[in-house]
């Protein structure tokens, strides 16, 4: 045959990985095929920076992040019961005001062990990466895992790495596992909730889902609306300490302290009554929510603890929680009371009740 033969080559050989060379700075498939540069990736990237989140014990405990590499990590078993927990995390843009989403991916799976009434112990984490990421990029989302990680005092134990093709993933998506001992006395739970009974929150709230939407929209407020991201477990410990008797506890994430409110309301029978005067924002959220026409109470927190105690530890609650830095801010949010015109309702400033509606939908997609 002359040259000029057609010499396209097969779909399978065009779409094969590129090696890694020396000056690589973008992920590429080859680093998802489980050869060399995969190895290379795990060890010399994620394994080198998250193995600041050991605590350093050693057998028989564990034997931390180092160990990783093998499938499952080798765990002591706890004398009593064990929460578990997973999620995944997909927020854009990968870094916003106050976080990233390496801290969201740390923080969250803590706080869901946490207000289940567990010390957090282990973490596994996954990255599903997308070809053509930059490893600047995934060097700071794993720096920021590890101090996370540290900070909650938590081990990552274990992992996986996947890389999908270009347009298969919006850059970088997270899934982590965790495990923690459960402490008594457990909360027992929103179906305990009384009539009397007193809801407190941890601090402002909607920071988290308007510091997303400020992000992504580029809507150029001044100050720039930050994210509440940050552990609960110091928050957790502190009412337990205290001798609190905790019948619920929830991190209001998705749809916001609304949906935990809808939850408890559903699950006891009663009806939850907020204060208007007593949702605490900040003058950020509280200008922007006025500006775009939102409500607060729908938007997500990251680092926001709802809490129903009976009434007659709710000021030891208080005290309990405004000890704690990230919770300086803790306050009354409402009352359970008999059910009455709907399950979730808001008294407002000049007395007059409202029925609060329930989430239909999330006002932004993707803030997790």
């Amino acid at each position: 045959m002359s040259d000029s033969t057609d010499r396209s080559f097969p779909p399978f050989v065009l779409s094969c990985p590129t090696p890694l060379t020396a000056g690589a700075s973008r992920i590429t498939l080859a680093h998802g095929e489980g050869g060399r540069q995969m190895r290379r990736l795990v060890q010399e990237r994620i394994v080198k920076r998250l193995a600041g989140s050991n605590r350093g014990a050693s057998p028989p405990s564990t034997t931390g992040i180092l160990a990783r590499l093998a499938d499952a990590a080798q765990l002591p078993r706890p004398a009593g019961l064990i929460a578990y927990t997973t999620d995944s995390f997909v927020v854009t843009p990968l870094f916003f005001p106050g976080g990233d989403i390496g801290e969201l991916a740390v923080y969250g799976t803590v706080n869901d062990l946490a207000v289940s009434g567990a010390v957090p112990r282990w973490m596994t984490l996954s990255l599903i990466i997308e070809e053509g990421l930059s490893l600047d990029i995934l060097d700071r989302v794993l720096d920021s895992v590890a101090r996370a990680a540290s900070l909650a005092n938590v081990e990552i134990v274990s992992g996986d790495t996947k890389v999908v093709p270009r347009g298969a993933a919006d850059g970088l998506f997270v899934n982590t596992s965790g495990i923690g001992d459960l402490i008594e006395p457990i909360p027992v739970g929103p179906h305990s909730l009384e009539p009397g009974d007193v809801l407190l929150v941890s601090g402002p709230i909607g920071r988290h889902g308007l510091a997303i939407l400020a992000a992504r929209e580029n809507l150029g407020f001044e100050p720039a609306p930050t994210s509440d991201c940050a552990p609960l477990t110091d928050v957790m410990a502190a009412l337990r300490a205290g001798g609190v008797t905790i019948r619920a506890a929830r991190d209001a994430t998705r749809g916001g302290v609304a949906a935990v409110c809808q939850e408890w309301a559903e699950a006891s029978g009663h009806t939850l009554t907020l204060e208007e005067r007593l949702l605490p924002t900040t003058p950020e959220v509280r200008g922007a929510c006025e500006l775009l026409g939102l409500d607060p109470l729908f938007l997500a927190n990251e680092g926001t603890l709802v809490v129903a105690v009976p009434a007659r530890f709710a000021e030891r609650a208080l005290a309990a929680m405004r000890a704690v830095a990230n919770s300086a801010g803790a306050t009354r949010l409402g009352t359970v009371v008999p059910r009455g015109i709907a399950a979730v309702t808001v008294r407002g400033l000049l007395g007059s009740e409202r029925p609060l509606d329930e989430p239909q939908g999330g006002m932004l997609p993707r803030i997790c």
